[in-house]
């Protein structure tokens, strides 16, 4: 049996940090951009707090299943079958969560620096360099982002308050001149970020402590920030039609940090916050899948099991046209995440709801005979009599 390795709530906020705000920080610019325009950040602000209390029902679930693994009290509750059903559901879907984000991290490093390169070289040595993390357990995974995450935040300030004397903040109004229905529309995209943070009910088991609202909301606050930040910034920096036009609004932004006459091109420092968040995300992503599957640690299973198939699937993406996939990330993808993850945190809150009940009923039935057993075995004591 490998060893459950435990972590503390303020490593599992660093990594929703670099996890899930890879995404945000990049992912989800366009299709805001594009949808919304100048009053993205409306958007971002009301989809933080609509999710929020949907995301509190994580502490039901977390509280009704007694932090035990998921998997475990999914089969337990439901049955074979039913827990198969969920479990392989999640399993497939982090599969193509992960293969999106390593063929949108391949095609940008294609686009930008390293043009000459065969995509399929890209793909194999990423692939390899990512299932090198899997195969070790969720401790060293934290660690590892501790490291790189210091770095990334440090870049992410400098460019920042770098481009402070090319911001414009005049373009952020005039404010919903097309209306509240574009706003409400481009809710969605944020979302479909937040809603990640549902997949650490399948690291509960991994917890020193039990996840509080409060924690919630923290990590909410930092993904709103993470959002903004580079969305708010790009509207300043380019106006909110051209900035719309970028493929990479996050990375274009790079292109204007200059300090002085002669210290410029310093985009090539984008290359370490993209390569080492998507190093993480991928990592963590095909951890959790790894560890429903119960291989978790089991460094041949995992490359034997999961290297073949993940390998075909974003093999299958580099297949797909370049303006095809794009559209299908920045927006069918988008939506279908949230509608997924937003059905299985609903579906698992319903079952923590019925079984939870009956599983507490069942404790106090158990306590109540283990204290009549126990007062029996009292009272059979105080009336012996003394052998004396």
């Amino acid at each position: 049996m490998n060893k459950i390795y435990k972590i503390s709530v303020l490593h599992v906020i660093l990594l929703v940090m670099t996890f899930i705000g890879l995404k945000n920080h990049v992912t989800i610019l366009p299709p805001i951009l594009e949808q919304v325009k100048r009053d993205g950040w409306a958007s971002v602000v009301l989809a933080a707090v609509s999710i929020f209390p949907f995301l509190l029902l994580m502490l039901l679930i977390q509280n009704k299943t007694n932090q035990q693994p998921l998997k475990e009290w999914l089969k337990e509750k439901i049955g074979v079958i039913g827990s198969s059903i969920i479990l392989y559901s999640v399993v497939g879907f982090i599969f193509l969560l992960a293969a999106f984000t390593m063929h949108e991290t391949v095609l940008w490093i294609s686009d930008t620096f390293l043009n000459a390169t065969p995509q399929i070289i890209l793909l194999v040595v990423y692939i390899v360099v990512c299932f090198l993390l899997v195969s070790t357990n969720i401790q060293t995974i934290v660690m590892t982002n501790v490291l790189v995450l210091f770095v990334v935040v440090c870049l992410g300030f400098y460019v920042a308050f770098v481009n402070i004397q090319v911001k414009d903040y005049s373009l952020l109004t005039p404010l919903f001149e097309h209306g509240f229905f574009p706003v409400f529309k481009g809710i969605v995209y944020p979302a479909a970020g937040f809603i990640e943070i549902t997949l650490l009910l399948f690291l509960q088991h991994h917890l020193k402590k039990p996840i509080k609202w409060f924690h919630i909301a923290i990590m909410i606050f930092i993904l709103s920030g993470l959002t903004l930040g580079p969305l708010v910034g790009a509207i300043v920096e380019f106006g909110p039609e051209e900035a719309a036009k970028h493929r990479y609004p996050a990375y274009e932004e790079w292109g204007l940090v200059q300090i002085g006459r002669y210290i410029e091109h310093m985009d090539f420092l984008s290359i370490y916050q993209w390569l080492t968040g998507t190093f993480i995300r991928v990592g963590l992503l095909l951890f959790i899948a790894a560890d429903i599957l119960s291989i978790s640690g089991k460094r041949k299973k995992i490359w034997t099991y999961m290297v073949p198939p993940f390998f075909f699937v974003s093999l299958g993406l580099m297949l797909v046209d370049d303006t095809i996939f794009l559209q299908l990330n920045n927006f069918e993808f988008l939506v279908a995440t949230f509608i997924f993850f937003f059905f299985i945190l609903l579906l698992i809150c319903i079952l923590a709801l019925i079984f939870g009940k009956k599983s507490n009923k069942s404790v106090r039935s158990t306590r109540t005979n283990n204290n009549n057993t126990s007062q029996e075995s009292s009272d059979t004591e105080w009336t012996q009599p003394d052998k004396q």
